[in-house]
């Protein structure tokens, strides 16, 4: 906890930094717009964004991953003939309960109570897993986070649970692919 903290005031500290020197504290320079840092007050320190006022609507967000791996690792991952037991169960419960337990990991989330979590697997060729994780609320601020946070502990499910059998296991992208619901409306990876 100690390190988390740490870890929390230095991104702050660094983050404020960056800001103060554009000399327009709380705001980021865009190319094409100026817009200010949700997460960042007028004295340039971290903070939760308030989302009182938002109105609660559906929300959804469906994130992916690659994991890719030697054929043999992912014959053995399929056919569940791995030494650690079913690898894909395991990481499908590890994707589920990151996603529920995201504000624990990302220090400005905001816990949500989700609805609906879904990890989903798929072998592509012979050398490939390709993971996607949906999560879905009704609440009033996105769950890309809980989707993005469900992907990554899948991902590193799999590579603890196949390492024995392949250590060059490589992870990535690790990427957004849809959002529904709010404000900003609905985002779909092209």
């Amino acid at each position: 906890m100690v390190l988390l903290h740490s870890l929390v005031a230095i991104t702050s500290a660094s983050v404020a930094r960056i800001i103060r020197t554009d000399d327009n504290i709380g705001t980021m320079t865009n190319p094409t717009e100026r817009q200010p840092f949700s997460h960042i007050d007028s004295h340039g320190d971290a903070r939760m964004v308030d989302v009182s006022d938002k109105e609660a609507t559906v929300r959804e967000a469906m994130a992916s991953a690659w994991v890719t791996m030697k054929s043999d690792a992912l014959d053995a991952l399929f056919d569940n003939s791995l030494s650690k037991g079913d690898a894909l169960a395991t990481a499908r419960i590890a994707g589920i309960q990151a996603a529920k337990k995201t504000a624990d990991w990302i220090p400005l989330c905001h816990p949500l109570s989700l609805d609906w979590v879904r990890v989903h697997f798929t072998r592509d060729g012979s050398d490939r897993v390709h993971i996607e994780c949906t999560a879905k609320c009704v609440g009033r601020t996105g769950v890309e986070m809980e989707a993005m946070a469900g992907v990554s502990a899948a991902a590193l499910t799999l590579y603890d649970m196949v390492k024995a059998v392949d250590k060059s296991i490589v992870i990535g992208p690790i990427q957004l692919e849809k959002k529904t619901g709010g404000k900003s409306g609905t985002f779909v990876r092209s």
